[in-house]
C-alpha cells in the first residue's frame, strides 16, 4: 500500500519553529518569582499552558488537526486567564491570532487521525 506523504507548508514550519523558540523562552517563566506573585494556581496553570501550546506545535509539525484545535483552546483559556489578571499582552495576542490564522488556512490539508 503506497500512503500519500502529506508536505507541510512552509508558512507552518516558520510558525512551529518560532513557536518552539517562543516556549523555551517562556519556560523558565514558569518558575519565575513574578508569576509567583500573581497567585498559589497561577504558576501551575501557567505551566499547563506552556505545556499545551508545546504539543500543539509539535502536533502542526506532523500536520495533525488536533494541534490546531489543541492551539486555539490553549490561546483562549490564556487569553480568559490574562484578561481576569489584568495582565493582557497585546503583542502576544496579534502573534497568537497570526498563528491560527495561519493554521485555518492550512486545515483542510492537515491530517485528521492521531
Amino acid at each position: 500500500m503506497e500512503t500519500a506523504i502529506r508536505k507541510r507548508p512552509v508558512l507552518i514550519t516558520t510558525v512551529c519553529i518560532i513557536g518552539f523558540i517562543w516556549i523555551v523562552g517562556s519556560l523558565p517563566a514558569v518558575f519565575s518569582p513574578s508569576i509567583k506573585k500573581l497567585g498559589d494556581w497561577y504558576p501551575a496553570l501557567f505551566g499547563f499552558l506552556v505545556a499545551a501550546c508545546f504539543i500543539s506545535y509539535i502536533g502542526l509539525w506532523h500536520m495533525k488537526r488536533w494541534g490546531a484545535h489543541v492551539f486555539i483552546g490553549a490561546f483562549f483559556l490564556k487569553e480568559i486567564i490574562l484578561i481576569m489578571i489584568d495582565d493582557v499582552s497585546y503583542p502576544g495576542f496579534v502573534i497568537s491570532v497570526f498563528f491560527i490564522a495561519c493554521m485555518t488556512a492550512y486545515y483542510k490539508k492537515m491530517d485528521v487521525n492521531l
